[in-house]
């Protein structure tokens, strides 16, 4: 058997291809496409084509009944919340309309493109639908491509670093050419195994633009006049600053942005956002009725400690975001008391529901020196109980253990997640005696080497009860074995800025995103190549940047780590690649660069009644997922949508 992940990748995509025409060419011939209630007035009165007009030529057809689901109704409106305003981006997220998305099992498949080649994993030929077209009905050609790569990336002043880092591999930037109208091709002279993952996220790099809406805004293509008036209008020094203003693929908080999303945005800056169908969209069912199925998506904005509260009221029809382990028990309570929903334990896709990350970068030189002593850290970890935190938190039904891949990763391994993890209070004091942190105040707690008590500072989010909950339970063990734990709540925001800037000493968060990594899984998030992972975000941004900020890595664990990373990428056999991840993995288990605490809890996922096609068992994952995305919610429907509707 061949194992070039690259030429499976070429023979999967287009499996998936043929299928989908196989599939797609009765469809026209023997079914009548439907048109959607919702726009039919518009197609009455001429203000838009009829549906045949609007799909692609090839559009993606999806049959339901094969993927064990129904056939569904369009219309209605689905209710969901978030807490912030800047989270309508949570409708990218959801809707999940990718150039390459992952299906369920996690293999990837063309979404938006029609077919993707792949040669050698560094030569990428991205085959587009003919007749494909933006939300405003303008096509969707090569040249939105073009116009990213040329005018977007490569302009000094919308873009002064340049090309992002994903279009470089080995100090060498890619070559982006345009056959013809429907047709890139992203090209490097070496292997970039992680491009296609790399579109597929949940916050993925959109590399096409609207040209046609947005050369409007750009010096270039746009009247100096007209250009300089909407600058002055829009209160910003440039045109760049305004065109970067315009240009929110991923915020999706510019109504008038074309998309290629299932819902586009149809209000303003409100606290109740409402998304409308996409006429255009390019995904169909087997029966010839386009997608979504559901007619409006209303996104309420209300306070993180109000979600519980209005799901239990009835007054969502899908919700996961700001609903933790703690609620489930009201939930199934008003449930049980007749709420019209019901409420799904999905698992958790993350690497740990909660950890520590000690910060070596942090600015204080004492504390740094003593947080990259990996025996203090292990010392933390053997301080925690999380037996207890388990029962107390999670009725037992958490996984406890550290940061490590979860146990249904082929790359699962029980050493790393039980190592350290223990609580052995007298092993830990042993441990930080080794140190030479033996002096200690009155009130026994530990003095750092310049005589400061061991104050440890750990900053939160304030987003989550159990957090708060874990580290008071933390507090208590830690001060047995000399140190003061100081919890912090901060805004996210906050937190993370103060993170990135080496400024908080510690910081408690989600591990890492993709819990579920294969030996094919690009493992580039263990090593320190981005800011997002909280123990090292100097040294991310020194890699992310290529040394104009941050700082270079000056620990020998961290530096191999990155060098496994980069002969990952060299490599195309699957079992020198499973070797990689798995000496990555013992690395961060015998470092505990970030401390876990417990993983795989539930996570209550609340749908009303009449939803269908939600997934009664599955995993709540960002990365790979997108939440609800890899579900695609635009195949989601009401049993009764005009009782939606009317709601």
């Amino acid at each position: 058997m061949n194992s070039n992940p690259g030429i499976w990748c070429v023979v999967m995509l287009k499996i998936l291809t043929s299928l989908l025409i196989l599939i797609a060419t009765p469809l026209f011939a023997q079914v009548d496409l439907k048109e959607s209630s919702f726009w039919a007035a518009e197609v009455r009165d001429g203000n838009l084509p009829p549906v045949a007009e609007r799909i692609p030529e090839e559009p993606l057809v999806v049959n339901l009944e094969a993927k064990g689901r129904t056939f569904g109704k369009q219309g209605g409106t689905l209710r969901t919340m978030v807490s912030r305003t800047k989270d309508v981006r949570q409708m990218v997220v959801y809707g999940y309309a990718r150039l390459v998305g992952y299906a369920p099992d996690y293999t990837l498949y063309p979404d938006i493109l029609r077919d993707v080649e792949v040669e050698d994993d560094r030569r990428y030929t991205l085959h587009l639908r003919r007749g494909h077209r933006w939300s405003d009905g303008a096509p969707f050609t090569s040249e939105d491509f073009r116009y990213w790569w040329e005018n977007v990336v490569n302009n000094q002043l919308i873009t002064p670093g340049g090309p992002p880092e994903f279009m470089y591999v080995d100090g060498n930037l890619a070559k982006v050419t345009f056959p013809d109208l429907h047709t890139v091709v992203f090209e490097w002279p070496a292997p970039n195994a992680n491009f296609l993952p790399l579109l597929a996220q949940a916050s993925p790099p959109f590399i096409y633009r609207p040209a046609h809406y947005l050369k409007q805004f750009h010096e270039d293509f746009a009247d100096p006049e007209a250009l300089k008036k909407e600058t002055r209008k829009a209160r910003v020094k440039s045109w760049a600053a305004l065109h970067n203003r315009r240009d929110n693929m991923y915020k999706f908080d510019n109504p008038a942005l074309p998309t290629l999303q299932p819902w586009i945005n149809a209000s303003g800056r409100t606290s109740r956002q409402i998304f409308v169908r996409n006429p255009y969209y390019h995904r169909i069912d087997a029966r010839g009725v386009q997608l979504p199925y559901i007619d409006v998506v209303e996104m309420s904005i209300v306070g993180g400690g109000l979600v519980a509260a209005k799901t239990n009221a009835g007054e969502v029809d899908l919700q996961a975001r700001g609903l933790d382990f703690p609620d489930i028990s009201i939930l199934k309570k008003g449930e049980a008391d007749g709420g019209n929903y019901r409420t799904l334990l999905w698992r958790s896709g993350v690497a740990s529901q909660i950890a520590i990350y000690p910060n070596l970068n942090f600015a204080d030189p004492v504390w740094r020196e003593v947080m990259r002593d990996v025996r203090f850290r292990r010392a933390l970890s053997m301080g925690i109980d999380r037996r207890m935190i388990n029962r107390a938190l999670y009725f037992g039904l958490a996984a406890e253990g550290g940061m490590a891949v979860l146990s249904s990763s082929s790359l699962y391994d029980p050493e790393n997640l039980l190592v350290w993890s223990d609580m052995n209070l007298r092993r830990a004091n042993r441990l930080l005696d080794e140190m030479g942190l033996t002096e200690r105040t009155p009130a026994g707690i530990r003095k750092l080497p310049d005589g400061r008590p061991m104050e440890f500072v750990v900053e939160t989010a304030g987003e989550r009860q159990e957090v708060e909950n874990a580290l008071a339970i933390v507090t208590d063990t830690w001060r047995d074995i000399g140190i003061k734990l100081v919890m912090r709540p901060l805004d996210r925001e906050i937190l993370r800025n103060r993170v990135y800037a080496g400024l908080s000493m510690a910081a408690i968060w989600y591990g890492w995103d993709n819990g579920l990594p294969s030996a094919d899984t690009s493992p580039h998030y263990l090593a320190p190549t981005n800011q997002e992972f909280f123990a090292w975000p100097k040294w991310g941004q020194f890699y992310a940047t290529g040394g104009e900020a941050g700082e270079p890595p000056d620990i020998e664990p961290a530096k191999r780590l990155l060098e496994l990373s980069e002969e990952w990428s060299r490599t195309f056999d699957t079992e020198r690649r499973r070797k990689i991840w798995n000496e990555m993995l013992d690395i961060h288990a015998t470092n505990q660069f970030g401390i876990g605490i417990l993983s795989e809890a539930p996570q209550p996922v609340v749908i009303n009644e009449n939803l269908r096609n939600v997934p009664e068992k599955a995993i709540w994952a960002w990365e790979p997922g997108a939440h609800f995305g890899i579900h695609r919610v635009d195949e989601f429907y009401f049993e009764t949508p005009f009782e939606q509707v009317s709601q």
